[in-house]
């Protein structure tokens, strides 16, 4: 038995977009995108003190979300006496902006 369709079918994506996944769920934090835009904006190395600082997190947690920022590849880090500092990885702007193209084509757009 077959359903009679509602509509004509969609072109369903077949891309597996597990890379595109695993980048989003990196950036799905807002105080990762805190630290990402800080890294972003400044000039120097990051010192892991100025986010535990700043954030209303204990230690723990910062370090959690610079690894996870870590392991995706979107920081790097240098270890000086016991403090860490942080920066943006090379290409990671490039990345996210491929990234998002992948799923929104700038030809493809639609108007909100």
């Amino acid at each position: 038995m077959s359903i009679q369709r509602c509509c004509p079918p969609a072109r369903v994506d077949r891309n597996q977009r597990s890379l595109e996944a695993t980048l989003f769920k990196a950036l799905g934090d807002a105080y990762r995108l805190r630290i990402l835009a800080t890294l972003c904006r400044s000039r120097h190395e990051v010192c892991v003190c100025d986010f535990t600082d700043a954030f209303p997190l204990n230690q723990p947690t910062v370090s959690h979300h610079l690894k996870v920022l870590r392991d995706a590849g979107l920081v790097t880090y240098v270890r000086r006496g016991t403090w860490v500092y942080y920066r943006l990885a090379a290409g990671t702007q490039d990345r996210i902006a491929a990234a998002l193209e992948s799923i929104f084509p700038e030809r493809k757009r639609i108007a909100a």
